[in-house]
């Protein structure tokens, strides 16, 4: 059976992209046939962009880096790094909410994968075009979420504020995530996570340590 997942973030910068590439990897790995799209990224540079969010994607994909294949998973594409709406203004470009939940609803009765990953942008709040946020996005898709926490302190407050919110809203959630964070006086990563699930009640929560790409297995 296919199976199709939102990717969102408890914040910015968590880690969406590292645990939806992870995820990917370990499907692939079982010869499972998987598709991803990132609808809309902001802070790409057009000149050097294998590193960006989605030439990341199509790497876990084993995707050649093309424009085409850019354009097939990632179309709206803004060069500063500001929100999407922020960023697309700067442009002289106009997003809707319209024209992401076209573009994945699209994609979605197009793919013909085992699972299908949706990454979205920023935390869960944060604007995705001009009349949207993230959590619009994924009310108007109402997919399962695999929801990224991260380890910096506060994390523990915005991952359950972000549980909250999804629940709040009827959104179902497929899995807490916590990546580790990178910052070295980051509070202490088993910890962090101990205290996620405890005020997490029935939900899965994932430990997603830095180097270590086990963990997706999970998810699987």
């Amino acid at each position: 059976m296919s199976q199709t997942l939102f990717i969102s973030g408890a914040h910015t910068d968590v880690g969406k992209t590292y645990v939806a590439c992870a995820i990917l990897r370990a499907t692939r790995a079982k010869r499972l046939r998987v598709e991803a799209l990132k609808p809309v990224v902001s802070g790409f540079d057009p000149q050097d962009w294998s590193q960006s969010d989605p030439g990341r994607l199509l790497a876990a994909l084993d995707r050649p880096l093309t424009l085409e294949t850019l354009d097939a998973i990632s179309p709206l594409r803004f060069d500063a790094a500001l929100s999407p709406p922020m960023a697309a203004r700067l442009q002289g470009y106009d997003l809707r909410l319209g024209q992401l939940t076209d573009f994945c609803r699209a994609g979605l009765a197009a793919s013909a994968a085992d699972l299908t990953l949706i990454e979205g942008v920023g935390g869960v709040m944060s604007p995705i075009s001009e009349d949207a946020t993230g959590l619009d996005l994924m009310l108007a898709l109402g997919l399962p979420t695999v929801l990224v926490g991260g380890s910096y302190l506060g994390a523990i407050s915005h991952t359950l504020t972000a549980i909250e919110t999804l629940r709040a809203r009827g959104l179902a959630i497929h899995a807490v995530v916590v990546s580790q964070s990178a910052e070295p006086d980051a509070p202490d990563f088993v910890q962090t996570v101990e205290s996620v699930a405890a005020f997490a009640g029935d939900l899965k929560v994932i430990a997603a340590a830095r180097g270590d790409g086990d963990w997706a297995a999970q998810l699987v």
